[in-house]
Order: structure tokens, then C-alpha cells, then sequence
């Protein structure tokens, strides 16, 4: 089964392109802290020429019905949380336990801290997923299925699921929840800034009008984000009243002083914790506060006094260049990792072509490689990320790598199961024969039959495995019904022969103890009676008929001491030998002793030919010749012989 993640989707490759992890990283914090102090003209004011950015950046979840590039602005306390959350290695979870995973982050975390978390986990969820659906869907089609039939669904499918859909319900009411305070911090940012308007117009005492500036200042500060579409309007408004209170406030040196000090105070804490952070080894969290400092030193602070403004700048700017050098040199040594990544990756590409490359035959021999590829394509997605324009390129060129190699697997085993098929008929073709003989008695012709039909069954190849069960048993219950009456039969058989056989050693022993023939026709009779009696027992069983070999032993024995012509022993003897030979169940042996004879006959009466043909040499010669009397004598007992053979032949025709 590969089956697998070749299948996972966009979302998956995403994670692969990003630089950063996305533990480390924040929508607000994609660029690099800008290290230029804005311009500082001749007024009080220290950043008039500043441009004004929002407060947070851009991540899009697409949540509905909520303008999230607002909302987004209000997760700042989400964006600290998350970095606080522990990103697991999900590529080495199991669904199960990526499905608990997500259950346990919706329950003890922030729903606006664990985007990235949930993202990242919902990519490996589905590109695990879908390589199971496809091995699922694999073995399906190879066991025979139908593909537009396939369905398959899982009991943890369907507790991720729930747990999905939970998370995007809370966060969905997490951004209609932010939304409604975005657009109420907007209209209190809009009253302080017509109460900023109203302080320069104010005829009160200038301490209480600049007490009041300062609760402006902090009303505004602790607020809270505005809809970015609104920021850039409101921010100016509110920074072009700020400058003329100041301008408003130059009247009164000694309060604009106080704020002037309170002011570099806090800038030179701010420069302090920078050169702090320029140390920390950690150098992404270490950006990532520095980013919350130079928010604080534009939008919370105010100006410094002009002789400290230079100089507390270049400290911060210098601070800030450190963190941002060492950030730049710990991006370059991840492009180095990914690199190497981008070497291994390719490597295992290669390795996959290679067995891809290679002639294989066998069941076996693919199931060896469907475990090695399976075992390279885990590499592969552990081993790393590679560099974002790589990504792409390096995808496609595996995909195809591992498509390929399924598409020659799958050729493989489509062929195969179309022979399986074959084979199946031929297996079903077999059983008929043996169903249709199951029952049969006539076992000389039955048992050969049943014997081949079981070593061709052995020949045939496999069937497919839903069939192969079924069919064996059909098959081996007609083979076992058919020689289970075959050996009962031969049992039976085996018993009456082992009877038979222990009376031929009783008959045998009595043979053996008569006394030499005096009377030749008492001999005779007495011998013809022996036979009967032999004839009458029946047979023995195949390692026993040696018992027949003695039992002509001993009528010889007997035969040869009665004064008898040769012939008429030989036919005694013959007569017995064709006793034995009917008993049988078959005329085999009778044929085979007829086709002899005859045999016999036509070569005595070849030399009988021969014979009196080479008398014709001897036209002049006188028959008291040696060689004339010689061949005389030849031909008398070579005519002698033929009616031996004659008579022996009438003998078995009378048993037809």
C-alpha cells in the first residue's frame, strides 16, 4: 500500500516554503525594524515628518463575515502568546494523535494564539489523511473493486473534524468579538482627539490644561487598536493636536521641560533593554521585542530635549543594527540547513528513479520496493525545508518521481490480475472435472485422472485472494470424497487379500509335505485339485504375490517326478500360470500372454521356413548326410515346439 503523502495538498507545501517557523513569526513583524530616526525639524515636536504605520500587520484566516485585516490589529497579546506555545514536530504524529493535539490546544490556549499551530496541524492531518485514503482506495481497486465505488471513512476523520470545526466557530467569534472593540476604540480615539482640540482654547491654569494633556496622552496609548482603514486619518489627526499643544506649551518652558526629562527617561530605558536584547542569544525573540521598543519610543513617547537627540538615537540605532545583523547572519545559516536539506532531498528524488529504473517480475520483488520507496518518502518529509525558490521545483520533481514509480507498480499488478483471473478459470475448469467425478466407482480409469488434475492444480499460478479460500475448498472436498471411497475400497480389498494369503501359506505347507507321485493320473488329478483349491482362495494383496512364485515352484517339483512327456508337463504348468493370470480383474495379462504366443508361433514357423528352404542346398546329397540329418531334427523339434505354442494358444482362447 503507496501509497501516499506524493497526494497531500498545496497547504502542505506551503509550510515547506516558509523561511521562518511560524512559531518565531509574527504577521506584524515580516520587515525588518527600519533603523532611520525620523527627520526632527526645529519645533518641540521629535517626529513630524514620521510616516505612521498600524500597529500590527496582516495574517489572512479568511473567517467570515469579519474584516480580519482589522481584527488582526487587535491580537497583540495573541502574538505574545503564541511564541510561548510549543510548535511539535506534527510530520512524526500519528492522526490520532494530531486530532488529540488539536483538541488540546483549543483547550487550554487562546484561540489567537494557536493559528499557526492549527494551520501547520491541519496540513499534516490532510496530507496523512489523504495518503491512507489512497492506499485504502489502492487496495480497493487491486482486490477487484470498482474506483467510482470506493468510500472509506474513519472514526479519528471524524474527531478532527469536530475538533476543526470548533476551533473556527471560537474563532470566528473571536474576530466578531474584536471587531465590535475596533470600532469602539475608534470612536474614543476620535473624542480624545476633539478634547485635544478643545485644550489649546482652554483659559484654566496651564498646570491643570497640561495634567489633562498628559490623561489624553495615556487614554489614547491604552486604548487599543483601530480599523487599519481608519489608522493613518486618526493617528495624523491626533498627532498634528499633539503638535500643537506642544507649540501651545512652548509658552511654558518649565512643563514642556518635565516632559522633555520624563521623555528621555523612558528612551534611555528603552535603549537600555535594546542593548540588553543585542546580547540575547535568542535572536528571534530578541527582533521581536525590539519591535515592541520602537513602538513604544514612536507612538508612546514624546520629544526629547534637542541636545540629547542625536545621541540617544545613535545608540538606539546602533542597538537596533546589532539585533538586526544578527537576525540577518541566523537567516543566512538557516539558508545554509535548508540547503543541505535541498542536497538530501534530491538524493532521495534520484534514489526513488533508480528502483523505478530497475526490471522487476515479481510479487516479491515489489513488495521489497513499495517498502524502500515507502522508507525514502518518510526521508524525504523529514528532511527539512529547502529554500523557498526550490520549493516548488524540488516538489514537482518528487511527485513525479514517486507517480512514476506507482504507475509501473500499478502496470504490474493490473497484468497480474488479469493473470490471476486466467488462472481462476483454469482453477474453476479443474474443479468441474473433479465434482464431475467425485462420485465415480470405475477407479482404474478415475484415480489417474484425479491424481493429474491435482498436480495441475499445483502448476496453476495464484487467483486473486478473495477467491482463493473459496474455491480450494470446493476443490479439495470433491478430491476428498472421491479417495476417501477409493482407500475404504482398497481397505476392504487389502483385507480379503491378507485372508487369502494366510490360506495360500496353509495350502502351500500342505503342497510342500506330499510324498512323491507313484500313480501319474493320481498325480495329476491330485495337482488339478491343489490348483483349484489355489484358484478358489482368491487374490493376495501386490507385496504378497510372491506367494504365487512358490506355489509353481512346488507343482513343478511335483510335475517332474511323474514319468510324463515334455509337452504335457509344459501345458500343466501353462493351465496353472492361466488359472492365476483370470483371476485378475482385467484381461490384460491374458492379452499380453496371447500377443506372445503368437509372437512365438510366427518365429518358429519363420525358422521352420528357413529350415526346409536350406534343404534345397542339399539336392544331391544323401539323407544318412550329417548336415542333412542334423537339419532333419532341427525341423522336427521346431515343429514340435510349434504345437506347443498352438496348444497353448487354443488354451487362452477358451477363456474368452
Amino acid at each position: 500500500m503507496l501509497h501516499g503523502k506524493e497526494n497531500q495538498s498545496k497547504n502542505e507545501e506551503h509550510s515547506e516554503k516558509e523561511t521562518v517557523e511560524n512559531t518565531v513569526k509574527e504577521s506584524a513583524e515580516t520587515n525588518e525594524v527600519n533603523a532611520s530616526e525620523p527627520v526632527e525639524n526645529d519645533s518641540t515636536t521629535e517626529e513630524s515628518n514620521s510616516e505612521f504605520k498600524s500597529e500590527s500587520g496582516t495574517e489572512d484566516d479568511g473567517v467570515d463575515e469579519i474584516d480580519e485585516s482589522n481584527a488582526e490589529d487587535a491580537e497583540d497579546e495573541g502574538h505574545k502568546d503564541r511564541h510561548t506555545i510549543e510548535m511539535k514536530d506534527y510530520d512524526t504524529m500519528s492522526l490520532e494523535a494530531l486530532a488529540i493535539e488539536l483538541e488540546r490546544l483549543l483547550r487550554t490556549e487562546k484561540v489567537q494564539a494557536i493559528k499557526s499551530h492549527v494551520e501547520a496541524l491541519n496540513n499534516e492531518f490532510k496530507s496523512k489523511f489523504q495518503a491512507l485514503l489512497d492506499e485504502k482506495k489502492e487496495d480497493f481497486i487491486n482486490e477487484g473493486g470498482n474506483e467510482i465505488d470506493f468510500y472509506y471513512s474513519s472514526p479519528v476523520q471524524k474527531r478532527y473534524k469536530a475538533a476543526y470545526n470548533d476551533y473556527r466557530k471560537k474563532r470566528n467569534e473571536y474576530y466578531q468579538n474584536i471587531e465590535k472593540n475596533l470600532k469602539q476604540n475608534l470612536a474614543d480615539k476620535l473624542e480624545i482627539i476633539e478634547e485635544l482640540k478643545g485644550l489649546i482654547n482652554v483659559e484654566e491654569n496651564i498646570n491643570t490644561t497640561y495634567k489633562h494633556f498628559k490623561e489624553l496622552q495615556e487614554r489614547w496609548k491604552n486604548t487599543g487598536p483601530i480599523p487599519r482603514d481608519k489608522y493613518n486619518n486618526a493617528w495624523n489627526s491626533y498627532h498634528h493636536h499633539v503638535e500643537m499643544f506642544y507649540d501651545f506649551l512652548h509658552l511654558n518652558r518649565d512643563l514642556r521641560d518635565l516632559d522633555f526629562k520624563h521623555n528621555l527617561e523612558k528612551k534611555l530605558l528603552i535603549i537600555e533593554r535594546a542593548e540588553e536584547l543585542a546580547k540575547d542569544d535568542n535572536v528571534l525573540r530578541a527582533f521581536r521585542e525590539l519591535q515592541e521598543l520602537h513602538k513604544m519610543w514612536k507612538e508612546e513617547l514624546g520629544p526629547v530635549s534637542k541636545e540629547h537627540r542625536e545621541e540617544i538615537w545613535s545608540k538606539f540605532k546602533a542597538a537596533t543594527k546589532v539585533i538586526n545583523d544578527k537576525r540577518q547572519a541566523y537567516f543566512q545559516e538557516i539558508d545554509k540547513i535548508y540547503e543541505k536539506n535541498l542536497d538530501v532531498k534530491l538524493e532521495i528524488i534520484d534514489a526513488i528513479k533508480a528502483i523505478t529504473a530497475e526490471d522487476i517480475k515479481t510479487h516479491n520483488g515489489w513488495q521489497k520496493k513499495i517498502k524502500e520507496v515507502e522508507a525514502l518518502r518518510e526521508s524525504f518529509f523529514n528532511a527539512g525545508k529547502v529554500p523557498i525558490k526550490e520549493n516548488e521545483n524540488t516538489w514537482a520533481k518528487f511527485k513525479e518521481a514517486v507517480r512514476t514509480f506507482n504507475r509501473q507498480k500499478n502496470g504490474f499488478y493490473k497484468d497480474l490480475k488479469k493473470e490471476q483471473y486466467n488462472n481462476l478459470q483454469k482453477k474453476l475448469d479443474l474443479i468441474k472435472i473433479a465434482e464431475d467425478n467425485k462420485d465415480s466407482e470405475d477407479y482404474e480409469v478415475t484415480t489417474p485422472l484425479m491424481k493429474k488434475i491435482q498436480s495441475d492444480w499445483k502448476k496453476i499460478g495464484h487467483v486473486p485472494r478473495k477467491d482463493s479460500d473459496k474455491i480450494w475448498k470446493r476443490f479439495k472436498a470433491a478430491c476428498n470424497l472421491y479417495f476417501d471411497k477409493l482407500h475404504a475400497q482398497r481397505n476392504a480389498a487389502n483385507k480379503e487379500g491378507m485372508e487369502a494369503f494366510s490360506k495360500k501359506l496353509e495350502l502351500l505347507d500342505k503342497l510342500k509335505s506330499l510324498n512323491p507321485f507313484t500313480d501319474k493320473d493320481k498325480g495329476i488329478e491330485q495337482i488339478k485339485e491343489f490348483t483349484n483349491q489355489w484358484k478358489e482362495l482368491g487374490r493376495v494383496p501386490n507385496d504378497k504375490r510372491y506367494i504365487e512364485g512358490k506355489f509353481n515352484k512346488a507343482v513343478d517339483e511335483l510335475l517332474s517326478g511323474l514319468e510324463m512327456d515334455k509337452n504335457e508337463v509344459e501345458m500343466i504348468k501353462f493351465e496353472n500360470k492361466l488359472d492365476h493370470m483370470n483371476t485378475a480383474d482385467d484381461n490384460r495379462d491374458l492379452d499380453n500372454e496371447r500377443s506372445f504366443i503368437r509372437k512365438k508361433i510366427d518365429e518358429v514357423k519363420s525358422q521352420i521356413n528357413q529350415l526346409e528352404n536350406n534343404l534345397q542346398f542339399f539336392t544331391n546329397v544323401d539323407d544318412d548326410n550329417p548336415l542333412v540329418k542334423e537339419v532333419h531334427n532341427n525341423i522336427k523339434t521346431h515343429k514340435e515346439s510349434l504345437e506347443l505354442w498352438e496348444n497353448k494358444l487354443s488354451k487362452i482362447k477358451e477363456m474368452y
